[in-house]
């Protein structure tokens, strides 16, 4: 009777430990999983704040390293004095060609062709002026900041701090520049071209801006012009290398 009340007991007892066993290694291995997952969350919360601070830097110093590009400076453009190589015939302030109104900024160049083959810098120019004595309902509003003529000649119809009728959307943002041409082709005499590019190199220096704001009037509404710069990309490529040049 004893003995057999003394094995119960012992497998009692070691039932008992078993079962402590299992507890202790339960608790243990709770224990574990709750750390686990509480390293999981330190981790990732120090990799969110890894990737923050990373994307400042690295945010605040593209903008740095940007600013000199994309930031332009306040240009106060009725400070620009013109050179003499440049002939200023402003225009009558009118409605139909030099409306007098003030520019706030300049963000793009836009390159012309007259359309008119053979006729002279001047003759546009005076054309302009004479549009000031329409009458009537049937009027034309059409003009320029500047005209180049066959033999290189620059004439300034308007001031470069004033809006020109010349760019249909983008007159109240741009300067605009009509080039003299001999032929239908729309091509331009040499003396023409590179009075272009150096009034273009000009104007971007004096205008904190970069041959990526020298546009055609193409570029604008689709419209061939200039002629020989929207019909040949080669070319107009050729042109805006030439203006980088010139601007050194």
């Amino acid at each position: 009777f004893y003995s057999s009340s003394f094995l119960l007991c012992t497998k009692y007892e070691r039932g008992e430990e078993r079962m402590e066993r299992e507890r202790r290694e339960s608790r243990r291995s709770a224990v574990a999983k709750e750390q686990r997952r509480k390293q999981l969350i330190r981790k990732r919360l120090i990799i969110r704040c890894v990737i923050g601070i990373v994307a400042f830097i690295l945010g605040t110093g593209t903008g740095w390293l940007l600013r000199g590009t994309t930031i332009r400076k306040a240009i106060d453009l009725s400070a620009i004095k013109a050179p003499e190589w440049i002939d200023q015939q402003f225009l009558t302030v009118n409605p139909y060609s030099r409306p007098g109104t003030k520019l706030a900024a300049v963000n793009s160049i836009v390159v012309h062709y007259i359309g008119n083959p053979g006729t002279t810098a001047q003759q546009n120019r005076d054309y302009f002026e004479s549009l000031k004595n329409q009458s009537g309902s049937n009027t034309t509003s059409v003009s320029s900041n500047f005209i180049i003529g066959m033999d290189g000649e620059i004439i300034q119809c308007i001031p470069v701090d004033e809006k020109s009728f010349a760019s249909n959307n983008r007159n109240s943002d741009t300067i605009s520049i009509e080039c003299c041409h001999p032929g239908e082709d729309g091509e331009f005499t040499e003396e023409t071209y590179e009075s272009l590019v150096k009034l273009t190199a000009w104007l971007c220096k004096e205008l904190d801006l970069t041959t990526k704001d020298v546009i055609r009037h193409y570029d604008v509404t689709g419209k061939a012009c200039p002629k020989n710069f929207s019909e040949d990309e080669g070319a107009w490529k050729q042109f805006k290398k030439d203006v980088k040049k010139a601007m050194r």
